[in-house]
C-alpha cells in the first residue's frame, strides 16, 4: 500500500479522527479537544486536509475521513499500535505510558520497519489498550463494545478497550485497574451526568466521572 510522505502534524489529526469515529462525522470542536488545540486551529487544519483530499467537512456538522485519508490514518495506527505492543510487551515500558511513547516512533517509522515489527510481534490484532491494530492493507475490525458511559446500573461487564490517549487519563484508570479484561459491576449513577459508582473484583467501589467513562468500551 503506497502512503505519501505527510507532516507529523498532518498524521496526528487523520489518526485522531479515525479514533474517534471511523466513519461518521467528528465535531471540529471534539477534534480540537482530541488534538490538544484551539478550534481555529482545528479549523486551518481541517481546510488543508480538505485541499488535500484527506477529509471532507461538512459546515455545522463535522469532518469525515475520505478514503485516501482513511487509507492514511489506519497505516498511522497500524505503525502506533504495533509499537504499542512492543513497548509493553518486550520492554515492559508502563501501561499509561505507551501511547505517548508510541507517538513519537510512528512518525519515523518506513514501512519496511512497521512489517518487520509485525512479523516479530506475530501479528497482533489488538494493542495493550485492547483497540484494534489495522492491517497491512488498512483493513480492521471495529470494537465490539459500547462506553461504559451507556451501561446501565446493574450491569457487570468486562473491559474491552481504553480509547484515551492522554499519559494522565491513563495512568488514573491503571491506578483503579479498570483495564482491558477486567470485569466491573456498575453500582450507581448519580444524576445530571454525574459519576459512576463502580464496583471492582474483590469488592474495591471506585467512582468514574462520566467523562472518563467515554474513553472505556465494555461488554
Amino acid at each position: 500500500m503506497f502512503i505519501e510522505q505527510l507532516s507529523e502534524s498532518t498524521e496526528m489529526y487523520l489518526k485522531a479522527i479515525v479514533e474517534m469515529s471511523d466513519r461518521d462525522m467528528v465535531a471540529v470542536s471534539r477534534l480540537a479537544e482530541r488534538v490538544n488545540v484551539t478550534p481555529v486551529s482545528a479549523n486551518e487544519m481541517v481546510h488543508r486536509l480538505g485541499e488535500q483530499g484527506l477529509v471532507e467537512h461538512t459546515p455545522y456538522k463535522g469532518v469525515a475521513l475520505t478514503e485516501k485519508g482513511r487509507e492514511v490514518a489506519c497505516n498511522v495506527l497500524r505503525r502506533q499500535r504495533l509499537w504499542e505492543v512492543f513497548l509493553y510487551e518486550h520492554l515492559k515500558i508502563e501501561w499509561a505510558q505507551i501511547y505517548e511513547l508510541a507517538c513519537s516512533l510512528e512518525h519515523a517509522t518506513a514501512p519496511e520497519v512497521t512489517e518487520a515489527l509485525a512479523t516479530f510481534l506475530g501479528d497482533p490484532r489488538t494493542c495493550p489498550r485492547g483497540n484494534p491494530i489495522p492491517a497491512a492493507d488498512g483493513s480492521f475490525t471495529p470494537l465490539d463494545g459500547l462506553p461504559l458511559s451507556e451501561i446501565s446500573v446493574g450491569k457487570t461487564v468486562r473491559v474491552v478497550a481504553v480509547n484515551a490517549t492522554e499519559t494522565d487519563v491513563l495512568r488514573y484508570l491503571q491506578e483503579r485497574e479498570i483495564l482491558p479484561g477486567q470485569e466491573i459491576t456498575v453500582l450507581e449513577a448519580a444524576p445530571l451526568h454525574g459519576p459512576l459508582m463502580l464496583r471492582m473484583p474483590g469488592g474495591k467501589e471506585v467512582a468514574l466521572g462520566m467523562s472518563l467513562a467515554e474513553f472505556v468500551f465494555v461488554k
